[in-house]
C-alpha cells in the first residue's frame, strides 16, 4: 500500500480563468461513506465489498490501520475493495496521519482488540482535539493512556470486550464522536444507549443521519427517535456490498468556480437522494442567484457572477465554509457564515486561517467565534497558505480563477481526499471540457 506517508509540499499556480467555464467533472467517492463502510465491514460477521471507494491518503490510512488490527482489506482493484473481517488483534501501532476519521473512528474499534493499540499521526494531528473519544472510552471502562494530552499520541489498552450500556457525551465539538461510538456499539456486550448532553448541538448532523442509515443497512437495530439520543442493540453486522456516492464536498469548489467566473459546470452522478452534508451547496448557490438543474448525467450549475449577499448558518455543512468564503472574497459581499465554531479544530483553525488569507487578498473580514463576515474587494497577487489543509487549497484554487500572479503554497495536501485535484481543476478551467478524476 502506498500513499499513506505525509505528502511532500508542492507549490502551485492555479489556472486563471480567461473566459466562462464549460466543463464536466467526475469527482471521486465520498470520504465519509468510504470510511464508514470500511469500519462497518471490518466489524461484520462476513465479507463485504466496497464499490467505487475513495482512494486517497485518508482512506488508505484507514485501510492500513484495519490491516494492522487483523482485518483483510484487498484493494488490488481500485474500483472494488473486498473486506474480510477477523478477530481484532492488539499489540499494534496505528498511523492516523491527519485523518480525523482514523483518530476518532478506530479507538472504539481498537477497544475490542485483544491487547494494546497505540495511535499517533502527523504533527498537525497532535494539535487536533480528541478528548471526546478518550473520555467516552474511559467512561465505558476502557483504559486509555494519553499522558494527560487528550490528543495524539495515546494507547487504548484493550481487553477484547466492551460492556457498553448507558453513556453521556458532549459531542458539540464534532459529530465524529457519535459516529465512532455508534459504529462499534453493536459489538458491545450490552449495545449502547448514547446521549449528547452538551450545551451546544451536535454539529454536522447529516453525518449522523449517514451513520444511522448505514448501520441499519448492515443489519443493526438503531433507535434515534429521541433527539440527542441513539440506542443501538447488541448484535451482528452483516457483510454486504457498499456503493459509494461521489464526494459532494470535493465537488463544491468546482460548482463555486462556475459562480466565480460564469459558465457551467456539471458534476456527474450527483445523487438525487443522499445523507451527505455537501448536498446543501445546491440550495446555497440558488440563493446566490445561480441556476442549478439536473442534466447531462448529473448536476449542472449555471453560474451568476453577480452573487447576492447572504447570511449562512453552516453548522450542518461546515466543510463548505472554505470554498464559500473564498467565493465571498472575490470582490463581492458582504456575506456571513456562522455556526461553524467546530471547524477551529479541523486540519487547522479554518476560521483563523481564512481570516488571515482573505485579509492578505484584500477582503475586509470580521472574525467571530463561530464564523466570519466577508466583504470582497479587488483581489491582489499573493501566496495563499494552505496550513496542510485540503479545504484551504480548494479555497485558494477558487481565488486563483480571478487573480493573476496568484499562488497556492501547497496543493499536495489535497491528497488527503483527492490526489488528482490539481490536475482535474486545471482540465476544468483550461477548457479541456472534461475534468474527470479517478482520485487514484
Amino acid at each position: 500500500m502506498t500513499g499513506t506517508a505525509a505528502p511532500k509540499q508542492r507549490r502551485w499556480t492555479p489556472p486563471y480563468a480567461e473566459s466562462e467555464l464549460d466543463a464536466v467533472v467526475r469527482v471521486p467517492g465520498s470520504k465519509s461513506m468510504t470510511a464508514r463502510a470500511l469500519v462497518l465491514a471490518s466489524l461484520a460477521s462476513g465479507p463485504s465489498t466496497i464499490r467505487r471507494p475513495l482512494y486517497s491518503r485518508d482512506t488508505l490510512l484507514m485501510v492500513d490501520a484495519l490491516r494492522s488490527l487483523g482485518v483483510d482489506v484487498d484493494t488490488a482493484d481500485e474500483e472494488l475493495w473486498t473486506v474480510t473481517p477477523a478477530p481484532l488483534r492488539g499489540g499494534v501501532d496505528v498511523d492516523c496521519g491527519l485523518a480525523g476519521t482514523v483518530m476518532r473512528f478506530l479507538p472504539p474499534v481498537a477497544a475490542l482488540a485483544d491487547g494494546p493499540v497505540s495511535f499517533d499521526g502527523d504533527p498537525h494531528a497532535r494539535e487536533r482535539p480528541n478528548d471526546g473519544v478518550i473520555k467516552a472510552l474511559r467512561d465505558l471502562g476502557v483504559r486509555v493512556d494519553d499522558g494527560g494530552r487528550a490528543a495524539l499520541p495515546f494507547t487504548v489498552n484493550a481487553t477484547g470486550r466492551v460492556a457498553g450500556g448507558e453513556l453521556a457525551v458532549d459531542a458539540s465539538k464534532t459529530s465524529q464522536l457519535v459516529s465512532a461510538l455508534l459504529m462499534a456499539a453493536p459489538r458491545f456486550e450490552h449495545g449502547l444507549d448514547l446521549r449528547h448532553v452538551g450545551d451546544r448541538p451536535v454539529p454536522s448532523r447529516p453525518y449522523l443521519d449517514m451513520v444511522v442509515q448505514m448501520l441499519r443497512q448492515a443489519g443493526a437495530e438503531v433507535d434515534d427517535s429521541e433527539e440527542n439520543r441513539w440506542r443501538v442493540a447488541p448484535g451482528e453486522l452483516n457483510g454486504r456490498e457498499w456503493s459509494i456516492e461521489p464526494d459532494l464536498q470535493n465537488a463544491a469548489p468546482f460548482l463555486c468556480a462556475a459562480v466565480a467566473v460564469g459558465g457551467r459546470i456539471t458534476v456527474l452522478d450527483w445523487p438525487t437522494e443522499t445523507t451527505q452534508a455537501g448536498d446543501r451547496i445546491r440550495d446555497i448557490l440558488v440563493d446566490l442567484g445561480s441556476r442549478v438543474e439536473w442534466s447531462r448525467g448529473g448536476l449542472t450549475v449555471i453560474g451568476a457572477p453577480s452573487t447576492l449577499p447572504v447570511d449562512l448558518d453552516l453548522s450542518d455543512a461546515s466543510e463548505l465554509t472554505p470554498s464559500l468564503a473564498a467565493l465571498f472574497g472575490l470582490n463581492r459581499g458582504p456575506s456571513s457564515i456562522r455556526g461553524v465554531a467546530h471547524i477551529r479544530g479541523h486540519e487547522t483553525d479554518r476560521i483563523a486561517a481564512l481570516t488571515k488569507e482573505l485579509t492578505k487578498l484584500g477582503a475586509e473580514v470580521l472574525e467571530y467565534d463561530d464564523g466570519l463576515k466577508i466583504s470582497g474587494r479587488a483581489t491582489r497577487p499573493m501566496t495563499w497558505e494552505t496550513y496542510a489543509d485540503h479545504r484551504m487549497a480548494h479555497a485558494g484554487a477558487i481565488v486563483g480563477l480571478v487573480t493573476p500572479g496568484f499562488k497556492v503554497s501547497d496543493v499536495a495536501c489535497t491528497s488527503k481526499t483527492w490526489p488528482d485535484f490539481a490536475e482535474a481543476w486545471e482540465r476544468a478551467i483550461l477548457r479541456d471540457g472534461n475534468a474527470e478524476g479517478s482520485g487514484a
